[in-house]
Formats: structure tokens, sequence, C-alpha cells
């Protein structure tokens, strides 16, 4: 009988107010996360991507309890994260941890390196005196940079360097699972794949889970055991990374494909889907997609897809999903 996924998350639901006018008056709702479910399970990495505005950042951090959900339900090792107050809560967040977009937003620049990295040592009462210090230069080693780094501020540092310090800071309380939200945008394209291998290893050697939110799908492919597509504050794809990179069955998931860069001219491009992305003030009825797909059918205009499995392990929030035609890469097209 399979073990229970680390993580469970059911049907999240999270908005935002949208004021307009001098006054600030609220003009609207903005579901920015709307039904989404998803699930990790020990020792893999779940890919979560989408353009930007998606929701995927807010999923991130309505699961970490950094925004409050509206509705829904997160369970992390059979726990109801939800439920959580006080000293629980503060339990889970040893369990629980984050690296953030920005390498260098994300750390106090007033603080040096060592107390960037001991702050949650500290806060969980997990070391002290002469075995922080040691504890905070094991884990400088362990991210790949010298333990000498721990006497200098964030501002002496390279952009890959930094976000070597947020997962060091990351890992110092032993969590399970860690979101990490778009931790190689920011950085170079050689520094992005030292970044993707460093995480890959600390995975393997450490046990981790991850929830890899990207923009990026060629870099999600090369860390993520399975792929969830967001599309509007919903998940419109769902499998293993495998199947979603031979066979998508969305159309957007497609779309999204294509636009990955090639190293050849005559590939693939780098323009995103066609057209406007609708309004999340007002999402078009029906599947939000149909207004930039070129496989809609009436159907698609007139009523919203549910998520459905269509094959073992692959789930898909389309009508048309079994009828597109197999895909080929742009590349094979050209």
């Amino acid at each position: 009988m399979a073990s229970p996924p680390l993580l469970e998350v059911e049907s999240l639901v999270k908005g935002f107010p949208v004021q307009s006018g001098s006054l600030g008056r609220a003009r609207g709702r903005v579901r920015a996360v709307d039904g989404v479910s998803l699930d990790v399970r020990a020792g893999e990495t779940l890919g979560l991507v989408g353009e930007s505005g998606c929701g995927k950042t807010t999923v991130g951090r309505c699961i970490l309890r950094l925004l409050e959900p509206d509705g829904g339900a997160v369970r992390f090792e059979g726990e109801d994260v939800l439920a959580l107050r006080g000293r629980a809560l503060k339990g889970l967040r040893r369990r629980m941890q984050v690296v953030f977009q920005d390498p260098f937003s994300s750390l106090d620049p007033r603080m040096r390196v060592r107390d960037i990295v001991a702050e949650g040592l500290v806060v969980h009462g997990l070391a002290s005196g002469s075995a922080l210090r040691e504890r905070v230069r094991a884990l400088l080693s362990q991210v790949g940079l010298d333990p000498s780094a721990e006497d200098r501020f964030p501002h002496e540092f390279s952009g890959g360097q930094r976000q070597r310090i947020g997962i060091a800071r990351a890992l110092a309380v032993e969590p399970r699972f860690i979101v990490c939200d778009e931790p190689v945008s920011a950085l170079d394209v050689s520094v992005q794949a030292q970044v993707i291998n460093l995480l890959s290893d600390l995975r393997r050697d450490l046990g981790l889970s991850y929830l890899f939110i990207a923009h990026d799908l060629a870099v999600v492919e090369h860390i993520s055991d399975r792929v969830a597509v967001m599309y509007l504050g919903q998940i419109v794809e769902r499998t293993d990374r495998d199947t979603l990179y031979r066979d998508p069955r969305h159309p957007y998931t497609r779309a999204l494909l294509d636009s990955v860069p090639a190293e050849r001219p005559e590939g693939r491009g780098a323009s995103p889907p066609g057209g406007d992305v609708p309004s999340p003030l007002d999402p078009p009825t029906g599947c939000r997609f149909h207004p930039r797909c070129a496989f809609a059918v009436d159907e698609c205009r007139r009523v919203e897809p549910q998520l459905r499995e269509i094959a073992a392990g692959h789930a898909v929030r389309c009508h048309v999903a079994e009828s597109l035609p197999p895909y080929a890469p742009r590349e094979a097209r050209s």
C-alpha cells in the first residue's frame, strides 16, 4: 500500500481585494488561487509552472502560512496546517522552509552572514555558543561557500552566492520540505545550472522534498519528478515530467513548451502563448484559456472544464484533451 503524500493541498482558494479611486474603495476581488489541488510525496520535487501572475507564488505562500488562504485544506504529514496556532505553528516552521526568488532583498543587508544563517537555529533553540558557530560554518560549506564568508555582509556576494546563503538559511533547521519560489530566475544562466545542481544534490543527500515554482519549463525539466501547470489561478495539467514533455494534453502546456528558447535559431522561439492574458478580475466563461486556444470548440466557451484524469497520474482541465493531435516540438515542425 502506497504511503500518503508528505504534503496534500485540496481546493485551495485565495483572493485579494482590488481598490480604485482616491478613497481606495474596493471594486472587486481577484481570485489569485481558485481551487488548486496538488500533493508532494516524500523525496520528490513537484514543479509548479505558469506565466507571471498565474498564482503559483501565492500557492506556495499559502502552504507555508505566509498568507492565510480563504478556503481549502493543507495537510503536512497528515496534520491540518491551517488549524495550527502558536507553538504548534512555530514547530511547523522547522519542517517547512522557503527559498525566495530575489537573493538580495530576502537577506537583511545589515546582518552578517553568520547571523542570517544562525537566526532559525536561535529562534528554535537548536544551538548556541561554539556549537552554533560550527553549525553555521558547516552549512556554508554544504552549499559550496567558504566558511570564512560568515563574517561578510550580503552586498559583498554575487547573486548566485547570495542564493546559496538563502539555501543555507533554509537548511539550518533541518526541514523536510522546502518551497523554492523561482530560486534561479534572477540569476545568469550558468549560475542557474549550479544552483539547480546544488538543490538536486541536497535533495538526494538529505531526503528533502521540494515545491519548485518557476515560469521556465526548461529549468523545471532538470529538477522535477512531476509537473503541475497553472493558468489564471487554476491547475490545468498535472503529470510526471516525462509525460508532460513528451505528450502534453493541454493547449496551454503546449504553448509554454513552444515558447522555450532553443540553441538553434530555427528551433523553438521565445514567444509566449498568443493573445493577451484575460483579466483575473473578470475571467472568461467556460475554459479560461479558450480566447487564446487554437483548439477551442463551442463547449469550451460555455462550460468550465474540471480537472480530470485522462490516464493514470495524468490530469487535465480541458474538454478536448483526448482529441488533440500528437504533440510535435516546434523544432520538429520547422
